[in-house]
C-alpha cells in the first residue's frame, strides 16, 4: 500500500479539498491510505475552546460557533445539495463536543485538551471523505482511534506498537482507498490521546510501518525539504535527496518539514519517504531513503524561536558535577521542559529550553532552593548543519550572540 499525508495547509479551504482530488486523480488511488490533519488553523481554534472551557471564560460559545461555521462554509462551497448528509454529520460531531463539555468531571488540562482538539480531525476527514465520494472517488472513512493504541500520557502519548500493528494489519485485507485522521490515538479504555503537536506525520509513519507500505508521501505547500525555512532565509533551496540519518538529525534539531518521530519507523523497514508539493505535481520533491549517503553538502539552517536560555550554578560556588546535572535533568523531566542545547563549564550549566507546557515557573521554583538561576527569555536558537564560515557569519549577524557551540560540522548559536 501507499500512504499519503495531507496537512492542514493543504485542506484549509474548499479549493484545497478540490486540489486533493486532483492529487489523487494524478497519483492513483489503488491500495492507498490517506492521513489528514485538521483544516487550516483549526487545531489552534480548538485550543481556544480548550482554554475557554478550562478557564471558564465567556467566549466558549463563540469559539465553538466559529469552528462549526468554518466547516459549514467549506461544506457549502463543496456541495450544492443543501440536504447533503454532511451537514447532519457536522452537527453530530459538534453535538458530541457539547456532550463532552457538559459531562466531563476531569480537571486535568492535558486530558481535556486531548478530548477536544481531536474534533478538528474528525470534521476534516468527514468532509473530505464525503466530497471524494461526491466526486466519484469511493473511499472508506475509518476512525484512527480504533487502530492506534497508546498509553495515557495525554498530549504526548506513546504508541503501543504490538496492539497497533495487530489492528492496522487488518487493513491489508481490503484493497481500497482509506481516509483517516492524523495526530490522534486512544487508550485501551477508549480515551482519545494525541501524539504531540504536528503529529500527523507520525501517524502516517505508523500506518506505513504497520502496513509494510511501498512508500509514504507527505504533501506540502513547499517543493520538498528545503535547506532553510523560506520565512526566515532568502534563497532557500530544495534538497533532492537526503538520507534518513540526515533527516533524523535535521528533525532532532527542530526542522519543521518532517515531524521528529516520523523517520525512525520508516528507516527500520526501509520505507522511502517523499516530500512533495501539492501545487505542482510534476515536481519530484525530496526523497528520504536509508541508502542515500553523502547527498547533503549545502548548509542547512534550522530555527527555533521563543526559547529560554538558562544559566544554573551552585549556591556555594562549587563545581557542577554529575550529581548536580542529575538533579537538574530530573526537574526538567518532571516539568516536561524540552532541552535543545546544553553547555557545561566548571561552575555553570547552561541550557536552551522550550516551555511547551508552561511549566517554567514551577521549574524555577524547584531549582532556586539549591541553585543560582539566571535566564534570558524569548531568545532564538539557530542550528546550521554542514556549516561553512559564511553560513556561521550569517547567523551571527542576526543579533547578539549569547552562546555558541560547534560539534562535528554542526553549529548552534543562541541569539538575543
Amino acid at each position: 500500500m501507499k500512504v499519503f499525508k495531507f496537512g492542514g495547509a493543504s485542506v484549509k479551504d474548499a479549493e484545497g479539498v478540490k486540489n486533493l482530488v486532483n492529487v489523487l486523480t494524478h497519483e492513483g488511488i489503488k491500495n492507498t491510505l490517506i492521513v489528514i490533519s485538521a483544516m487550516g488553523k483549526m487545531t489552534n481554534a480548538f485550543e481556544n475552546i480548550v482554554n475557554s472551557y478550562f478557564h471558564k471564560t465567556k467566549d466558549l460559545s463563540a469559539n465553538i460557533a466559529y469552528v462549526k461555521e468554518y466547516h459549514l462554509e467549506i461544506a457549502r462551497e463543496l456541495f450544492n445539495d443543501t440536504d447533503h448528509s454532511i451537514y447532519s454529520e457536522i452537527d453530530a460531531i459538534v453535538n458530541t463536543l457539547h456532550l463532552f463539555l457538559a459531562k466531563n468531571n476531569s480537571t486535568d488540562y492535558n486530558f481535556i485538551y486531548d478530548q477536544i482538539v481531536g474534533f478538528g480531525e474528525m470534521l476534516s476527514t468527514k468532509i473530505i471523505s464525503r466530497y471524494l465520494n461526491h466526486s466519484g472517488i469511493k473511499n472508506k472513512w475509518i476512525d484512527v482511534r480504533k487502530y492506534i493504541i497508546t498509553n495515557a500520557n495525554f498530549r504526548d502519548a506513546s504508541v503501543n506498537w504490538k496492539q497497533t500493528t495487530t489492528n492496522i494489519s487488518t487493513l491489508n485485507t481490503y484493497k481500497q482507498l482509506y481516509i483517516t485522521q492524523g495526530f490522534l490515538g486512544a487508550t485501551l479504555k477508549g480515551e482519545t490521546t494525541t501524539l504531540g503537536r504536528e503529529g500527523s506525520d507520525f501517524t502516517a509513519a505508523i500506518f506505513a510501518y504497520c502496513l509494510n507500505a511501498k512508500s509514504l508521501t507527505i504533501w506540502k505547500d513547499v517543493n520538498g525539504v528545503l535547506n532553510a525555512d523560506p520565512r526566515y532565509f532568502k534563497n532557500a533551496t530544495p534538497l533532492p535527496k537526503i538520507s534518513y540519518k540526515e533527516a533524523i538529525e535535521m528533525a532532532f534539531y527542530g526542522a519543521s518539514v518532517i515531524h521528529p518521530k516520523t523517520l525512525k519507523p520508516l528507516e527500520n523497514k526501509r520505507i522511502p519517504l517523499y516530500v512533495r508539493s501539492f501545487y505542482d505535481l510534476n515536481l519530484s520533491g525530496t526523497e528520504v531513503n536509508k541508502d542515500l549517503k553523502g547527498t547533503v553538502e549545502t548548509p542547512c539552517f534550522i530555527v527555533k524561536h521563543h526559547q529560554k536560555l538558562v544559566a544554573i550554578s551552585a549556591l556555594d560556588f562549587s563545581f557542577m558535577v554529575e550529581s548536580n546535572l542529575s538533579d537538574i535533568f530530573k526537574v526538567l523531566h518532571t516539568h516536561k521542559i524540552k532541552v535543545n542545547l546544553i553547555q557545561n563549564s566548571a561552575i555553570s550549566f547552561s541550557v536552551c529550553i522550550e516551555d511547551k507546557y508552561n511549566n517554567f515557573k514551577l521549574f524555577l521554583t524547584e531549582l532556586k532552593d539549591k541553585y543560582n538561576v539566571n535566564y534570558v527569555e524569548d531568545v532564538t536558537l539557530y542550528t546550521v548543519r554542514h556549516a561553512t564560515p559564511k553560513s556561521i557569519k550569517e547567523i551571527e549577524s542576526k543579533g547578539t550572540v549569547l552562546l555558541k557551540q560547534v560539534t562535528m560540522g554542526t553549529v548552534q548559536v543562541v541569539v538575543e
